[in-house]
């Protein structure tokens, strides 16, 4: 009904609660005796508050109950014991990392051990508490005073060495179970934390160093995170290769006004530096713009210029958002299949992001030639369209105009015609209204004398 937790600190003996929670004990003695908490390490160290196993155990959010192991078809999380009687009021309780549905509370493989002696109310119920911490009480002080970052990583790698199974009241289930404990593998001690060695060279360090190592490390993880990312990008198809990269001299805007056409952004935005195209995206069909474009730029420093300057100005009445481009549609071809010249970009520039282009089918005036003559060939469709889209939106512009007491090119023509037509409106109706009154009184009086003659 004990197991023993070898780490680097020291040992830790765990007492079951195997009455009170016998499907939660035999799980976590299964599991240790299956060797699965082997070389696993203590994710997040919150200190005066809780020791928490990494999450991903296995591959799997949580880890996997005993019963996945033992039946493939089975689910991997089972439903602990919550015991109204056990509860997170000590330091030393190690419960597992439960999560609660309207089915019920549900865990695998993940548990944590709390490190204060604090009631943590606000834990009972949500959590399974299935044991508790009876000798090594003392490590569990020296793993709360650890270093750690600043998500609550320990600098030092902190690993779960063994796990020695002191009493098993529980029947085994149907499976073979391992003689020893097996050899760590390599890549699962791979870990940009930091080694005892290392940390002897830390303490030696200037708090210049000290901050440096520390933006070292940081940028390092994000790197991996985004290599993590972009692999599950490819995996998915979202991206036709892992290490591809969008370029860094195209620029995103987006909420453009419908009128703003091409060579307005190629003005603007000329400032900044030489632009080899610019494109504002139309709908196939209509040609009618969807309000974004995308502009290139010769060089990554004028992309970055009109980055910083170019957020949120005014054009056309609309205030424009811009941002890097993160499109890498120009290197697919047809059919998801990436184009000879950008796979070539991309392997001779591997690793090197400065290198990395946009691919055109037509560039210069090549591109411009090849627009012009879409237009042709589509019968002058898409400027007709344009066109009297600029002009419904000058006369919205001049009806806010004059709302402000101004004028507009479109709009007073056209309010001086409605302003003309309501004036003989209403003088024709009090015309009418006159006369039909006139009639109605004319109409009374010989009705009167009518009367009086009779």
């Amino acid at each position: 009904m004990s197991v023993l937790l070898e780490t680097r600190l020291g040992d830790i003996i765990i007492d079951l609660y195997t009455k009170k929670c016998p499907t939660a004990s035999s799980n976590f003695i299964k599991l240790c005796k299956l060797k699965k908490y082997n070389f696993l390490k203590f994710s997040k160290i919150e200190r005066n508050f809780i020791l928490t196993l990494q999450n991903q155990i296995d591959n799997v959010p949580g880890g996997k109950c005993i019963n996945a192991y033992t039946n493939e078809q089975a689910a991997p999380y089972f439903q602990p014991e919550i015991h109204p009687k056990l509860a997170h009021d000590k330091k030393g309780i190690v419960s597992y990392v439960s999560v609660t549905t309207e089915t019920g509370v549900f865990a695998g493989a993940q548990f944590f051990i709390t490190l204060t002696d604090q009631h943590l109310e606000y834990l009972d119920g949500k959590h399974a508490v299935f044991g508790r911490v009876m000798e090594g009480l003392d490590v569990l002080d020296k793993i709360n005073d650890e270093m750690v970052d600043e998500s609550g990583c320990p600098f030092v790698d902190l690993r779960i060495k063994h796990t020695i199974i002191l009493d098993d009241p529980f029947p085994s289930p149907p499976i073979r179970f391992p003689s020893r404990s097996p050899s760590p593998p390599p890549d699962l001690l791979s870990t940009t934390y930091l080694t005892e060695q290392d940390l002897t060279q830390i303490t030696s360090m200037s708090a210049a160093e000290l901050e440096a190592y520390h933006a070292s490390l940081e940028s390092q993880r994000l790197k991996d995170e985004a290599a993590a990312r972009a692999l599950t990008l490819e995996m998915v198809g979202d991206l036709p290769f892992a290490e591809i990269r969008p370029p860094e001299n195209i620029l995103f805007v987006c909420k453009l006004n419908a009128v703003t056409r091409e060579e307005d952004l190629e003005i603007i935005f000329g400032r900044f530096g030489k632009i080899h195209s610019c494109e504002v995206i139309r709908d196939k069909k209509t040609g009618q713009s969807l309000n974004y474009a995308f502009i290139d730029f010769e060089t990554r420093e004028a992309c970055e210029e009109a980055y910083f300057k170019m957020d949120n100005v005014l054009i056309d009445d609309r205030r424009i958002h811009v941002d890097f481009s993160q499109s890498v549609s120009k290197y697919i071809g047809p059919n998801n299949v990436i184009k000879a010249d950008a796979m070539q970009k991309i392997m001779s520039g591997r690793g090197k992001r400065d290198e990395y282009e946009m691919v055109f089918e037509h560039d210069g005036e090549t591109l411009d030639a090849e627009k012009k003559r879409q237009r042709r060939a589509g019968g002058g469709q898409r400027s007709e369209i344009s066109d009297r889209d600029r002009k419904d939106d000058y006369k919205r512009r001049d009806d806010d105009r004059y709302r402000r007491g101004g004028g507009g090119k479109y709009g007073d023509h056209e309010r001086r015609k409605d302003e003309d037509w309501r004036r003989r409106e209403s003088k024709d109706s009090r015309d009418y209204g006159r006369e039909r009154d006139r009639g109605d009184y004319k109409r009374s009086k010989y009705e009167r004398d009518d009367r009086r003659d009779e």
